[in-house]
Protein backbone atom coordinates (compact mmCIF):
# COMPACT_ATOMS: atom_id res chain seq x y z
CA UNK A 1 0.00 0.00 0.00
CA UNK A 2 1.01 3.44 -0.89
CA UNK A 3 0.23 6.97 0.13
CA UNK A 4 -1.38 7.26 -3.08
CA UNK A 5 -3.68 4.14 -2.31
CA UNK A 6 -4.40 5.15 1.37
CA UNK A 7 -6.67 8.37 0.10
CA UNK A 8 -8.45 10.53 2.18
CA UNK A 9 -6.78 11.45 5.15
CA UNK A 10 -9.34 9.48 7.32
CA UNK A 11 -8.11 6.45 5.98
CA UNK A 12 -4.41 7.01 7.19
CA UNK A 13 -5.56 8.32 9.86
CA UNK A 14 -7.49 4.94 11.43
CA UNK A 15 -4.47 2.98 10.10
CA UNK A 16 -2.28 4.89 12.30
CA UNK A 17 -4.63 4.22 14.90
CA UNK A 18 -4.56 0.68 13.73
CA UNK A 19 -0.69 1.11 14.22
CA UNK A 20 0.05 1.87 17.66
CA UNK A 21 -2.12 -1.19 18.87
CA UNK A 22 0.17 -3.50 16.37
CA UNK A 23 3.26 -1.63 17.31
CA UNK A 24 3.10 -1.39 20.84
CA UNK A 25 -0.25 -2.92 22.61
CA UNK A 26 0.33 -4.37 25.81
CA UNK A 27 -1.35 -7.02 27.58
CA UNK A 28 -3.62 -7.04 31.16
CA UNK A 29 -2.98 -3.49 32.64
CA UNK A 30 0.09 -2.43 31.09
CA UNK A 31 -2.26 -1.42 27.55
CA UNK A 32 1.04 -0.20 25.85
CA UNK A 33 4.35 -1.01 25.97
CA UNK A 34 6.81 1.96 26.19
CA UNK A 35 8.76 1.07 23.58
CA UNK A 36 9.28 -0.85 20.64
CA UNK A 37 10.84 -3.22 20.26
CA UNK A 38 10.19 -3.83 24.19
CA UNK A 39 12.69 -5.02 26.44
CA UNK A 40 13.20 -5.71 30.31
CA UNK A 41 12.98 -2.51 32.04
CA UNK A 42 11.03 -0.65 29.35
CA UNK A 43 7.75 -0.54 30.85
CA UNK A 44 8.78 0.42 34.56
CA UNK A 45 8.12 3.63 34.05
CA UNK A 46 4.29 4.73 34.64
CA UNK A 47 3.77 7.37 31.67
CA UNK A 48 1.08 9.39 33.07
CA UNK A 49 1.11 12.00 30.88
CA UNK A 50 1.50 9.65 27.66
CA UNK A 51 -1.81 7.79 28.42
CA UNK A 52 -3.60 11.05 28.44
CA UNK A 53 -2.54 11.82 25.54
CA UNK A 54 -3.85 8.39 24.41
CA UNK A 55 -7.31 9.37 25.39
CA UNK A 56 -7.32 12.38 23.23
CA UNK A 57 -6.38 10.81 19.96
CA UNK A 58 -8.90 7.85 20.69
CA UNK A 59 -11.29 11.10 21.12
CA UNK A 60 -10.19 12.68 17.79
CA UNK A 61 -11.40 9.09 16.13
CA UNK A 62 -14.53 8.78 17.64
CA UNK A 63 -15.53 12.86 16.30
CA UNK A 64 -14.44 11.76 12.93
CA UNK A 65 -16.21 8.55 12.73
CA UNK A 66 -18.72 8.70 15.29
CA UNK A 67 -17.92 5.19 16.21
CA UNK A 68 -18.83 4.35 20.27
CA UNK A 69 -16.21 1.88 20.46
CA UNK A 70 -13.61 5.10 20.17
CA UNK A 71 -14.95 6.55 23.43
CA UNK A 72 -14.78 3.27 25.18
CA UNK A 73 -11.12 3.32 24.13
CA UNK A 74 -10.66 6.26 25.99
CA UNK A 75 -12.64 5.52 28.90
CA UNK A 76 -10.75 2.31 29.48
CA UNK A 77 -7.64 4.39 29.17
CA UNK A 78 -9.28 6.85 31.97
CA UNK A 79 -9.50 3.92 34.30
CA UNK A 80 -6.17 3.05 33.35
CA UNK A 81 -4.52 6.07 34.63
CA UNK A 82 -6.78 6.13 37.82
CA UNK A 83 -5.90 2.44 39.05
CA UNK A 84 -2.11 2.74 38.15
CA UNK A 85 -2.23 6.53 40.05
CA UNK A 86 -3.61 4.83 43.20
CA UNK A 87 -7.17 6.02 41.88
CA UNK A 88 -6.09 9.49 42.49
CA UNK A 89 -6.12 12.23 39.92
CA UNK A 90 -3.01 13.87 41.06
CA UNK A 91 0.33 13.38 41.35
CA UNK A 92 3.51 15.46 41.69
CA UNK A 93 3.50 17.08 38.41
CA UNK A 94 1.22 19.79 37.80
CA UNK A 95 1.29 19.30 33.81
CA UNK A 96 0.51 16.01 34.09
CA UNK A 97 -2.36 16.50 35.58
CA UNK A 98 -3.53 19.33 33.30
CA UNK A 99 -2.97 17.00 30.69
CA UNK A 100 -4.89 14.70 32.09
CA UNK A 101 -7.65 17.37 32.90
CA UNK A 102 -7.94 18.28 29.25
CA UNK A 103 -8.32 14.84 28.07
CA UNK A 104 -10.92 13.77 30.69
CA UNK A 105 -13.01 17.15 29.71
CA UNK A 106 -13.35 16.23 26.25
CA UNK A 107 -14.08 13.09 27.17
CA UNK A 108 -16.81 13.74 29.27
CA UNK A 109 -18.20 16.51 26.57
CA UNK A 110 -18.29 13.35 24.13
CA UNK A 111 -19.97 11.05 26.49
CA UNK A 112 -22.50 14.01 28.12
CA UNK A 113 -21.18 12.38 31.16
CA UNK A 114 -21.24 15.06 34.28
CA UNK A 115 -18.86 12.89 36.40
CA UNK A 116 -16.10 12.91 34.08
CA UNK A 117 -16.84 16.88 33.71
CA UNK A 118 -16.59 17.43 37.51
CA UNK A 119 -13.45 15.25 37.93
CA UNK A 120 -11.63 17.47 35.44
CA UNK A 121 -13.39 20.52 37.48
CA UNK A 122 -11.90 18.82 40.03
CA UNK A 123 -8.29 19.04 38.32
CA UNK A 124 -8.11 22.60 37.79
CA UNK A 125 -9.31 23.58 41.45
CA UNK A 126 -6.13 21.40 42.58
CA UNK A 127 -3.84 22.73 40.39
CA UNK A 128 -5.17 26.10 40.66
CA UNK A 129 -5.36 25.91 44.91
CA UNK A 130 -1.78 24.17 45.00
CA UNK A 131 0.40 25.22 41.84
CA UNK A 132 0.00 28.88 41.72
CA UNK A 133 2.17 30.78 43.45
CA UNK A 134 4.02 34.21 43.74
CA UNK A 135 7.76 33.00 42.72
CA UNK A 136 8.77 34.85 39.36
CA UNK A 137 5.87 37.18 39.54
CA UNK A 138 3.00 34.24 39.38
CA UNK A 139 1.90 31.23 37.11
CA UNK A 140 1.18 28.04 37.76
CA UNK A 141 4.87 25.75 39.36
CA UNK A 142 5.90 23.03 36.93
CA UNK A 143 5.80 20.55 40.15
CA UNK A 144 4.18 20.65 43.86
CA UNK A 145 7.81 19.72 45.26
CA UNK A 146 9.75 22.78 42.54
CA UNK A 147 7.08 25.49 43.29
CA UNK A 148 9.79 28.42 42.70
CA UNK A 149 10.36 26.88 38.61
CA UNK A 150 7.35 27.97 36.42
CA UNK A 151 7.30 27.15 33.17
CA UNK A 152 5.03 26.74 29.79
CA UNK A 153 4.17 23.33 29.54
CA UNK A 154 2.11 23.83 33.17
CA UNK A 155 0.61 27.54 32.22
CA UNK A 156 -0.72 27.09 28.83
CA UNK A 157 -2.36 23.85 30.09
CA UNK A 158 -3.83 25.66 32.37
CA UNK A 159 -5.29 28.48 29.86
CA UNK A 160 -6.56 26.21 27.81
CA UNK A 161 -8.38 24.11 30.39
CA UNK A 162 -9.44 27.01 32.01
CA UNK A 163 -11.13 29.20 28.82
CA UNK A 164 -12.55 25.64 28.32
CA UNK A 165 -14.44 25.58 31.69
CA UNK A 166 -15.87 29.11 31.44
CA UNK A 167 -16.85 27.90 28.14
CA UNK A 168 -18.68 24.87 29.58
CA UNK A 169 -19.87 26.77 32.84
CA UNK A 170 -19.78 30.26 32.95
CA UNK A 171 -17.83 30.83 35.72
CA UNK A 172 -16.15 34.09 36.06
CA UNK A 173 -13.53 32.49 38.18
CA UNK A 174 -12.30 30.51 35.28
CA UNK A 175 -12.02 32.98 33.14
CA UNK A 176 -10.00 35.16 35.25
CA UNK A 177 -7.66 32.76 36.14
CA UNK A 178 -6.76 31.93 32.44
CA UNK A 179 -6.13 35.77 31.83
CA UNK A 180 -4.18 36.35 34.93
CA UNK A 181 -2.31 33.32 33.62
CA UNK A 182 -2.01 34.35 30.28
CA UNK A 183 -0.98 37.29 31.31
CA UNK A 184 1.97 36.51 33.04
CA UNK A 185 3.18 33.49 30.43
CA UNK A 186 3.08 36.15 28.17
CA UNK A 187 5.07 38.72 30.18
CA UNK A 188 7.88 36.25 31.54
CA UNK A 189 7.96 32.95 28.56
CA UNK A 190 7.19 34.74 25.40
CA UNK A 191 9.84 36.43 23.21
CA UNK A 192 8.66 39.63 21.43
CA UNK A 193 9.09 37.59 18.25
CA UNK A 194 6.43 35.09 19.31
CA UNK A 195 8.78 32.64 20.50
CA UNK A 196 7.77 30.34 23.94
CA UNK A 197 10.30 29.69 25.79
CA UNK A 198 9.95 26.72 28.05
CA UNK A 199 10.82 27.93 31.48
CA UNK A 200 11.78 30.35 34.50
CA UNK A 201 14.02 29.62 38.01
CA UNK A 202 14.41 25.83 37.20
CA UNK A 203 18.75 25.90 39.14
CA UNK A 204 17.10 28.45 41.67
CA UNK A 205 19.02 31.56 39.78
CA UNK A 206 15.82 33.28 38.06
CA UNK A 207 16.97 32.70 34.39
CA UNK A 208 14.88 31.56 31.90
CA UNK A 209 15.99 28.45 29.84
CA UNK A 210 16.23 29.72 26.28
CA UNK A 211 18.33 26.93 25.17
CA UNK A 212 15.10 24.89 25.35
CA UNK A 213 13.35 25.33 22.04
CA UNK A 214 10.69 22.89 21.79
CA UNK A 215 7.61 22.72 19.85
CA UNK A 216 5.08 21.84 22.32
CA UNK A 217 5.65 25.72 23.98
CA UNK A 218 4.66 27.04 20.56
CA UNK A 219 1.36 24.63 20.82
CA UNK A 220 0.22 25.38 24.27
CA UNK A 221 0.20 29.21 23.92
CA UNK A 222 -1.11 28.64 20.36
CA UNK A 223 -4.16 26.72 21.90
CA UNK A 224 -3.97 28.80 24.80
CA UNK A 225 -4.26 32.34 22.63
CA UNK A 226 -6.77 30.16 20.38
CA UNK A 227 -9.00 29.39 23.32
CA UNK A 228 -9.03 33.09 25.06
CA UNK A 229 -10.20 34.27 21.89
CA UNK A 230 -13.06 32.15 21.67
CA UNK A 231 -13.87 33.01 24.87
CA UNK A 232 -13.75 36.70 25.14
CA UNK A 233 -14.06 37.72 21.32
CA UNK A 234 -10.69 39.12 21.27
CA UNK A 235 -8.96 38.47 18.02
CA UNK A 236 -5.64 39.86 19.01
CA UNK A 237 -5.20 36.81 20.92
CA UNK A 238 -5.70 35.13 17.07
CA UNK A 239 -3.12 37.36 15.63
CA UNK A 240 -0.58 36.65 18.28
CA UNK A 241 -0.99 32.76 18.07
CA UNK A 242 -0.59 33.15 13.98
CA UNK A 243 2.85 34.70 15.10
CA UNK A 244 4.00 32.69 17.21
CA UNK A 245 3.06 29.97 14.81
CA UNK A 246 5.12 31.58 12.07
CA UNK A 247 7.83 31.54 13.92
CA UNK A 248 7.93 28.47 15.21
CA UNK A 249 7.92 26.76 11.51
CA UNK A 250 10.70 29.57 10.62
CA UNK A 251 12.60 28.79 13.90
CA UNK A 252 12.11 25.29 14.09
CA UNK A 253 11.99 23.22 10.72
CA UNK A 254 14.57 21.51 8.18
CA UNK A 255 13.44 20.86 5.22
CA UNK A 256 9.91 20.89 6.01
CA UNK A 257 9.51 19.37 9.23
CA UNK A 258 10.10 19.71 12.85
CA UNK A 259 13.34 17.91 13.58
CA UNK A 260 13.73 15.58 16.08
CA UNK A 261 13.48 17.12 19.78
CA UNK A 262 15.25 14.35 21.63
CA UNK A 263 15.60 11.10 22.63
CA UNK A 264 14.08 10.56 26.21
CA UNK A 265 10.67 9.18 24.79
CA UNK A 266 8.77 12.80 26.18
CA UNK A 267 9.90 14.26 23.66
CA UNK A 268 8.21 12.00 21.00
CA UNK A 269 5.14 13.72 21.85
CA UNK A 270 5.75 17.55 21.72
CA UNK A 271 5.63 17.90 17.33
CA UNK A 272 2.12 16.21 17.98
CA UNK A 273 0.84 18.78 20.50
CA UNK A 274 2.13 21.38 18.15
CA UNK A 275 -0.36 19.94 15.51
CA UNK A 276 -3.28 19.53 17.81
CA UNK A 277 -2.69 23.64 18.52
CA UNK A 278 -2.06 24.72 14.95
CA UNK A 279 -5.14 23.05 14.01
CA UNK A 280 -7.14 24.29 15.97
CA UNK A 281 -5.49 28.32 14.74
CA UNK A 282 -6.34 26.73 11.15
CA UNK A 283 -9.74 26.12 12.19
CA UNK A 284 -10.10 29.51 14.31
CA UNK A 285 -9.00 32.07 11.18
CA UNK A 286 -7.39 32.82 7.43
CA UNK A 287 -4.01 30.40 8.10
CA UNK A 288 -3.38 28.96 4.70
CA UNK A 289 0.74 28.99 5.42
CA UNK A 290 0.07 27.01 8.24
CA UNK A 291 -2.77 25.21 6.89
CA UNK A 292 -0.23 24.41 3.76
CA UNK A 293 2.52 23.32 6.41
CA UNK A 294 0.30 21.24 8.39
CA UNK A 295 -0.54 19.04 5.53
CA UNK A 296 2.69 19.23 3.66
CA UNK A 297 5.10 18.42 6.76
CA UNK A 298 2.65 15.34 8.13
CA UNK A 299 3.19 13.99 4.27
CA UNK A 300 6.51 13.80 4.56
CA UNK A 301 6.12 11.68 7.51
CA UNK A 302 3.49 9.14 5.67
CA UNK A 303 6.21 8.94 3.02
CA UNK A 304 9.06 8.39 4.72
CA UNK A 305 7.50 5.68 7.54
CA UNK A 306 4.83 3.94 5.93
CA UNK A 307 5.58 0.17 6.34
CA UNK A 308 3.47 -1.89 3.80
CA UNK A 309 -0.13 -2.03 5.69
CA UNK A 310 1.19 0.03 9.28
CA UNK A 311 2.90 2.97 9.76
CA UNK A 312 5.62 3.36 12.65
CA UNK A 313 6.58 7.19 13.10
CA UNK A 314 10.35 8.11 13.63
CA UNK A 315 11.03 11.22 16.14
CA UNK A 316 12.39 13.11 12.23
CA UNK A 317 9.84 12.78 9.76
CA UNK A 318 12.07 13.08 6.34
CA UNK A 319 13.43 8.95 7.60
CA UNK A 320 12.08 5.74 8.40
CA UNK A 321 12.24 4.53 12.26
CA UNK A 322 15.58 3.50 13.51
CA UNK A 323 16.31 1.63 16.25
CA UNK A 324 13.74 1.79 19.20
CA UNK A 325 10.94 3.69 19.34
CA UNK A 326 8.53 5.13 21.97
CA UNK A 327 5.17 5.46 21.88
CA UNK A 328 5.40 9.02 22.19
CA UNK A 329 6.35 9.16 18.96
CA UNK A 330 3.57 7.22 17.32
CA UNK A 331 1.26 9.57 19.00
CA UNK A 332 2.35 12.62 17.83
CA UNK A 333 2.45 10.86 14.67
CA UNK A 334 -1.23 9.84 15.25
CA UNK A 335 -1.87 13.61 16.17
CA UNK A 336 -0.79 15.51 13.23
CA UNK A 337 -2.77 12.44 11.17
CA UNK A 338 -6.13 13.18 12.94
CA UNK A 339 -5.58 16.84 12.76
CA UNK A 340 -5.36 16.79 8.84
CA UNK A 341 -8.45 14.77 8.37
CA UNK A 342 -10.06 16.96 10.15
CA UNK A 343 -9.14 20.01 8.07
CA UNK A 344 -10.22 18.32 4.84
CA UNK A 345 -13.10 17.32 6.18
CA UNK A 346 -13.76 20.66 6.98
CA UNK A 347 -12.55 22.19 3.68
Amino acid sequence: MTTADLGAWGARADLLQQSLDRYFGAPGGQLLNNWHPCEPGDNDVFNFWWLAHVMDVRIDAYHRTGEERWLKQARVIYDNIRRRNSGSLFNDYFDDMLWLALATDRLAEAARDDELRAQAARIWAHVFEHGWNDHEGGGIAWRASQPAYKNTPANGPFVILSARLYRRTGDPGHLAAAKRTMGWLEKVLVSPDGFVQDGINRLGDHAVDTQWRFTYNQGVYIGACVELARVTGDTGYLRRASRTASTAITELTDEGVFAGEGDGGDEGLFKGIFYRYAAELVRAGDEPRLRDFLLASTTRLWESCLRGESLLANDDWRSPPQGKIAYSTQLSAIMATEMCAAIAHRE
